[in-house]
């Protein structure tokens, strides 16, 4: 594309595609246990799901979109090949894990992405190094509070309610989940459609000078830094992340509702409430964290609160082998992909 703007323009509209299939991809986070439970209908609870991803624009901040913008590869170092590049090795990664039924991290993808596009450019030099110790970290700890905090919650409901009859606690935890359903949904979009803002946010800082003294619609495009994160690029975060997960992938919705552990209305509710706690403290933090590895650890957390042998540990393992090589994958597909575009 010749014409400089076009290019931006379509890089932010790859940018939306990404956002979008992040919401088609981990809209199994948000609904998985809903649905593995039987409280809502599938098709309800992907609806019910993106209007809680959409509300979070009104409740939370931008210390996630601010991380990706300016903290993981020096700012000389973007430009749009490079933003183009890791969005393509994200998407296709996302693409490849969906296919598989594999509920991956497409946080990981991203920011896997936007380091091998600025390795392949500028040499492992174009990373800035502190910025990256907490994602990484927190591909640890984010499943392990996920966990640690669903296995407590379980253990303590359970000490606390076991002697009322079954049927009514389970009618009321069907009318509670509804609550920790939504909760989580707003946390996913809270963290996750930050990080597309942050992609977008970078890009218009690293060409700024294309729109410096705009005066037609292109002055909306003109970000003088990337603590500045504009209305329309929230709102079109939002929506963007909110319409995928309305769309709904289901092949990973039957991996995690299902196939991890058994779950009943209880259950689901403690995984989601300890998921949902997780990701509101990563976002408060700043951390562009994995809300699949959260939830995924949740509900490992409720089953194994039960039982250990209540986990299919098999498919536990298949899914942190795909947790395990997210990032070096969407990499290496991010540097080849720039490669081809210089």
């Amino acid at each position: 594309m010749s014409n400089p703007v076009t290019l931006i323009v379509f890089i932010i509209a790859v940018a939306l595609f990404f956002d979008f299939i992040n919401g088609f991809h981990d809209s199994a986070n948000s609904i998985a246990t809903v649905v593995g439970t039987r409280v809502l209908a599938p098709g309800v609870a992907v609806i019910w799901a993106a209007l809680f991803n959409f509300a979070a624009a009104f409740v939370v901040g931008t210390a996630v979109a601010k991380t990706i913008g300016k903290g993981l590869i020096r700012p000389e170092v973007v430009d749009p090949n490079v933003i183009l590049a890791a969005l393509i090795g994200a998407i296709v990664w996302n693409l490849i894990t969906w296919w598989l039924g594999l509920p991956s991290s497409s946080s990981h993808a991203l920011i896997g992405g936007l380091g091998g596009a600025a390795v392949v450019k500028a040499g492992i030099g174009g990373l800035i190094a502190a910025g990256w110790i907490k994602p990484i970290l927190f591909i640890f700890l984010s499943p392990l509070i996920g966990m640690t905090a669903a296995m407590m919650m379980t253990v303590a409901l359970s000490w606390l309610l076991h002697k009322l009859p079954s049927g009514p606690v389970d009618r009321v935890f069907r009318r509670l989940q509804l609550v920790s359903a939504a909760a989580f949904s707003v946390s996913h979009g809270a963290n996750d459609a930050q990080k597309t803002m942050g992609i977008v946010v970078g890009l218009l800082v690293a060409t700024k000078a294309q729109f410096a003294g705009a005066t037609d619609w292109t002055r909306h495009l003109y970000v003088e830094n990337a603590d500045t994160i504009p209305l329309w690029v929230e709102m079109a975060a939002y929506s963007a992340i909110a319409l995928g997960t309305a769309v709904g992938g289901w092949r990973i919705v039957k991996t995690m509702g299902t196939r991890i552990t058994k779950l009943r209305p209880f259950g689901g509710f403690c995984a989601e409430t300890g998921g949902a706690g997780a990701i509101f403290l990563a976002s408060a933090l700043g951390v562009p964290v994995s809300t699949t590895h959260t939830i995924t650890g949740a509900i490992v957390g409720v089953g194994a609160a039960n039982r250990m042998s209540a986990v299919r540990w098999g498919v536990a393992g298949k899914i942190v082998w795909a947790w395990i090589i997210t990032i070096p994958m969407a990499a290496s597909m991010a540097g080849l992909a720039y490669v081809v575009l210089r």
